[in-house]
């Protein structure tokens, strides 16, 4: 069947996305609700739950304003071991002893603020022109690349026969699952509070907020947001037609280990899907992880 395009409702969706079902099958819920185009920014891991924003109608065009926000999340941190993906759906790793309080209130203060971390295994990024989870499924181990991300609140809400629960502030597109990592541990659960302006208790999947409504939440009028669209898509064709002067020449070759240009902003799913870096609305059906 094909996928609808109708422009109209048009404007942004929120919806608490349960456990279990991917980000796109939840667009695609919602889609086929509203028979109308629809993107999103930024998605969610399946064992995930929380806030996904999602685009509808003519808003699918002003995704850049909306894909780059800050995120807010509440997630268990298994310390007793790391798993190969960083969540409960990977395979355990060196089981160890859980830190003391103290011990975790160390590691948590090293990873506030400006901080580099390993971009999960499980990722949507591209290695080598090959998704990282694909290359994961098949046993193949390559060197993540890091990311530059910013950790703006990273506290322990309780902690609990070595489950720590923590509310995290992140920039776009940092992976919880690799700060959980980077404890010693792996996400046993995620819950998205906030992107940006908007909260998950607002969350009402049959409500469409006017375009005009969202993009003034996030500091823009329509006018700002149309021109911000056009300045990115000049700047994308422009872009486009110096890659493929360079791949005609044959100078161009994308090398292992490297972020692809275009990647998503992420788990987060949505990503980011380097921080702040933005794209259109997707449709697919890859794992993101938590932008993500």
């Amino acid at each position: 069947m094909a996928i609808p395009k109708a422009l109209d409702p048009t404007g942004v969706i929120l919806v608490d996305k349960p456990a279990g079902p991917s980000s796109f099958a939840v667009l695609a819920g919602v889609r086929s609700r509203t028979r109308a185009k629809t993107g999103h920014a930024g998605t969610l891991d399946p064992f995930a739950t929380g806030l996904l924003l999602l685009l509808s109608g003519r808003a699918t065009r002003l995704a850049s304003c909306f894909v780059g926000l800050p995120k807010r999340y509440l997630t268990d941190v298994d310390l007793s071991c790391r798993t190969t993906t960083g969540d409960p759906e990977g395979d355990p790793l060196d089981a160890h002893e859980p830190p003391s309080l103290a011990e975790l209130e160390a590691s948590l203060a090293a990873l506030r603020g400006d901080v580099e971390l390993p971009i999960p295994t499980a990722s949507a990024v591209k290695i080598g022109g090959e998704r990282a989870y694909r290359l994961h499924r098949k046993g193949i181990a390559v060197e993540m690349p890091m990311r530059r991300s910013r950790v703006d609140a990273l506290e322990v809400i309780a902690y609990t026969a070595g489950i720590a629960t923590l509310d995290v502030a992140v920039s776009s597109g940092t992976y919880v699952r690799s700060i959980a990592d980077a404890l010693g541990g792996h996400c046993s659960a995620l819950r998205r509070t906030e992107v940006g302006p908007f909260t998950v208790a607002e969350a009402d999947a049959e409500r469409v907020i006017p375009i005009e409504d969202a993009l003034g939440r996030v500091g823009l009028t329509l006018a700002e947001a149309d021109a911000d669209r056009r300045s990115r898509a000049d700047g994308d064709r422009s872009r486009a037609a110096a890659q493929a002067v360079l791949e005609a020449s044959g100078s161009v070759a994308e090398p292992a280990g490297v972020l692809s240009v275009g990647e998503p902003l992420g788990h987060g799913q949505g990503q980011p899907q380097g921080q702040g870096q933005r794209q259109g609305p997707s449709q697919g059906n890859a794992r993101p992880g938590e932008a993500h």
